[in-house]
């Protein structure tokens, strides 16, 4: 079994800051990537940030504001969040493709059970 289990979500005003993080665990033989998704109240999941092996995207509603940094050694990923506006409230879900679990020879997509951020006006 491959388990994600974010954490770090919460409430912060506008303009304020936020880092969440988020842990891969089980059976793990190799992460090819890891990033972060969201999803606000009526609106389709959109990708936020991906770090594949090091080459690292973001979405361009938050690049210059988040940051992507990835701990292979201790297979994490964290989403550092600043400058926060209303328009960043959804629902993050850590994600990752990787190797494990009972797919240990193909890489398949995983995702945590996401955690809330809400930003105040």
């Amino acid at each position: 079994q491959v388990r994600l289990v974010e954490s770090g979500g919460g409430l912060v005003q506008a303009g304020g800051s936020l880092r969440l993080s988020c842990e891969a665990s089980g059976m793990i033989v190799k992460i090819g990537s890891m990033g972060w998704d969201r999803q606000a109240p009526g609106k389709q999941r959109e990708l936020v940030a991906l770090d594949t092996d090091g080459d690292v995207k973001y979405s361009d509603s938050v690049k210059g504001r988040f940051t992507i940094s990835r701990d292979n050694s201790k297979n994490t990923v964290s989403l550092q969040m600043d400058s926060l506006t209303p328009e960043d409230t959804a629902v993050y879900y850590c994600t990752a493709v990787l190797r494990g679990g009972s797919h240990l020879f193909s890489y398949e997509s995983y995702w945590g059970q996401g955690t809330q951020v809400t930003v105040s006006s």
